[in-house]
C-alpha cells in the first residue's frame, strides 16, 4: 500500500461518529440509517499531511505520450451547449437555485476549470468572502484538489468561499485525480488507480467497498465515482462533500436520508417547496443497469484500450461516446452492427427524454400553482402535503435529468423513476387543486408562457442580462489575477482556456 493511501485510510477510518445538530436540522437521535452510519463531524476530518500531489498534467506527457495526449483530445469537445435555453421549463424547475441562470451540456475534461469559473452559477465575486457559492463547489474539477486537501486539511479546504481557491484550482481533471502519480508501480508503468479525496473513500465505506480490497473492475469504477454521483455539502460541518448513500444508492433511498435530516438544497422561488438538486448521480445508475450488473465498467466503455501507432496497446484517455470507438467498446461483446445498437439507444433515449418532459410539464404547472396558492392566502399547513409532493417529484425528474447517459446505463430505472415522479407530481396538483378551491380560485389557473428561455426568465422574475454583465467584468478583471498568481507559483505553465 502506498504512502498515500495509508495517509487517507488512516485520517478517514474514524469518520462516521456524527455530532449534534445546532439549528435546522434534527438531532442525532432522530434518525437512523440502514448502513448504520452517519456523516463525519468537522473534528474528524483528515487533517493536512507531507503528501506533495503533482497536479500539473504537462508533468506526465513525456513519459506517458499516448495516454496523454489522447487525454488532451477531450479539449476536442468545445461546444457549451446551454441546455435551459433548449429547454425553458428548466428555468422555472429551478426557481431560487443558480442552475435557473445557465446549464450547459457537459463536454470534455479539458474545460473542468473553465467552465466552473465561466458559469454563472459562480456568479462575480471579488474576495474570499464574497460569492454564492462555497469552496465545496472545486471538489471535482482537478487534481489541485486533491494537493490542497493534503496540503490544508479538508476542515481548511472546505471552509469558506469559492473565491478562495481561485488562483489554486487551475489544473482540469486529469492524471493524479485517478493514479497514484508518487507512486513506484506508475513510475514502471502500472495504472496505480488511486482515490486521492478522503470523502470518497468515506462514502465507499458506506456501501462496504473498501477500495484497497476492490478488483481491477471494482477500482475502475470506484475512481470515476470520484465526481460522477450524487453529493450534497453537509451545512452541518464546512460545507464538507457528502454522499448520501447511508440507505443505498437508489433514489427512493438517498431521499429517505434527505428527508430524515430535513435536508433541502434551496426553497423554491415561487412555490416554497423545500427542494432537493440531484447532481449527476452516474455511478449509482450504472450500477443498477444491465451493464453495472455485468461487470461492465465505465472504462470498459468510455475509455477502451486501443492499438497505437506502433502496435502497442494502450487506454485512450479520450473520454467519450462509446460510438466513437465501437471496435474496441460495444463491438467486444455485441455481435449486432453499430447501426443496430445507435437505434437502440435512440429509441431508449426517445422514450427517457418523452417521459422527462412530460414530468416536466406537470412540475412546470405544479409550482405556478403553490404560487397562486400562497398570493389567495393559503397556510403552511395547507401547503405541506402539496410542497412534499413537489420534492419528490422534482427530485426524481432532476434525479434522471442530470444523469450523463442514464438512458443507455439503465433506461429502465430511469422510466421507473421518471413514472413515480409523474405520480408524486400528480399527488402535488391534486393538493393543490383542493387548496385553490377552498380560497375560491377557479381551475386551471393561467399559466405564464415561457416558451423562450427570455420569456422563462422573466416570469421567474430573473435578471439574465444584469448577471451576464456582472460575470463579464469578472472574468475581465478577476481571472487575469487569478492566472497570473498561478503562473508565477508554478502551479501551471499554460493558461486554462478562457472559453
Amino acid at each position: 500500500m502506498t504512502k498515500l493511501r495509508r495517509s487517507l485510510l488512516t485520517l478517514t477510518i474514524a469518520g462516521f461518529t456524527f455530532f449534534s445538530m445546532q439549528n435546522a436540522f434534527a438531532a442525532d437521535s432522530e434518525y437512523t440509517t440502514k448502513s448504520g452510519k452517519k456523516p463525519v463531524p468537522a473534528e474528524e476530518l483528515a487533517k493536512a499531511n507531507d503528501i506533495q500531489i503533482q497536479a500539473k498534467n504537462e508533468q506526465f506527457a513525456e513519459k506517458y505520450p499516448k495516454q496523454y495526449n489522447s487525454w488532451y483530445k477531450t479539449s476536442e469537445s468545445t461546444e457549451a451547449t446551454p441546455a435551459i435555453e433548449e429547454d425553458p421549463r428548466m428555468i422555472v424547475l429551478w426557481g431560487g437555485y443558480l442552475f435557473s441562470h445557465e446549464y450547459n451540456k457537459p463536454r470534455g475534461h479539458f474545460y473542468t476549470v473553465t467552465d466552473v469559473r465561466n458559469i454563472l452559477r459562480t456568479g462575480a465575486p471579488r474576495s474570499d468572502k464574497d460569492g454564492p457559492m462555497p469552496m465545496s463547489c472545486w471538489t471535482c474539477k482537478g487534481p489541485d484538489v486533491p494537493r490542497l486537501i493534503a496540503k490544508w486539511g479538508e476542515k481548511e479546504y472546505f471552509s469558506g468561499k469559492w473565491f478562495k481557491a481561485g488562483s489554486e484550482i487551475v489544473n482540469s481533471v486529469g492524471c493524479a485525480d485517478c493514479h497514484d502519480t508518487r507512486s513506484k508501480e506508475f513510475a514502471e508503468g502500472k495504472p496505480s488507480l488511486n482515490i486521492a479525496r478522503p470523502h470518497v473513500l468515506r462514502a465507499l465505506e458506506v456501501i462496504g467497498q473498501d477500495f484497497d480490497k476492490l478488483d481491477r473492475d471494482g477500482k475502475r469504477t470506484a475512481v470515476c465515482a470520484n465526481c460522477h454521483v450524487e453529493y450534497y455539502f453537509d451545512p452541518k460541518a464546512v460545507n464538507n462533500v457528502v454522499f448520501p448513500w447511508f440507505n443505498g444508492t437508489d433514489v427512493d433511498s438517498m431521499e429517505k436520508y434527505y428527508d430524515d435530516i430535513k435536508f433541502k438544497d434551496w426553497t423554491h422561488s415561487i412555490s416554497k417547496a423545500p427542494m432537493l438538486k440531484a447532481q449527476h448521480p452516474d455511478f449509482e445508475i450504472w450500477s443498477m443497469g444491465m451493464h453495472g450488473k455485468n461487470g461492465v465498467t465505465c472504462i470498459d466503455c468510455h475509455m477502451p484500450k486501443v492499438k497505437g501507432a506502433d502496435g502497442k496497446v494502450y487506454t485512450d484517455h479520450q473520454i467519450g461516446n462509446p460510438f466513437d470507438a465501437f471496435e474496441s467498446t460495444c463491438a467486444n461483446c455485441h455481435d449486432q452492427s453499430k447501426e443496430k445498437l445507435q437505434a437502440i439507444v435512440k429509441s431508449r433515449k426517445h422514450d427517457v427524454q418523452e417521459s422527462r418532459i412530460k414530468l416536466e410539464d406537470q412540475l412546470v404547472k405544479a409550482h405556478f400553482e403553490a404560487k397562486k396558492a400562497w398570493e389567495v392566502g393559503a397556510t403552511e399547513e395547507e401547503m405541506k402535503e402539496a410542497l412534499q409532493a413537489i420534492r419528490h417529484a422534482q427530485w426524481r425528474w432532476d434525479y434522471s435529468a442530470a444523469s450523463h447517459g442514464g438512458h443507455m446505463h439503465a433506461p429502465d430505472v430511469l422510466l421507473k423513476v421518471i413514472s413515480s415522479g409523474l405520480d408524486r407530481v400528480a399527488d402535488a396538483r391534486s393538493a393543490l387543486a383542493v387548496v385553490l378551491t377552498k380560497h375560491g380560485v377557479e381551475l386551471p389557473i393561467q399559466i405564464p408562457n415561457i416558451d423562450t428561455a427570455e420569456q422563462a426568465w422573466k416570469a421567474m422574475g430573473i435578471d439574465i442580462e444584469k448577471q451576464r454583465a456582472k460575470k463579464a467584468a469578472f472574468l475581465k478583471e478577476v481571472i487575469p489575477q487569478w492566472n497570473k498568481k498561478a503562473l508565477e507559483n508554478g502551479l501551471i505553465d499554460t493558461l486554462p482556456p478562457a472559453k
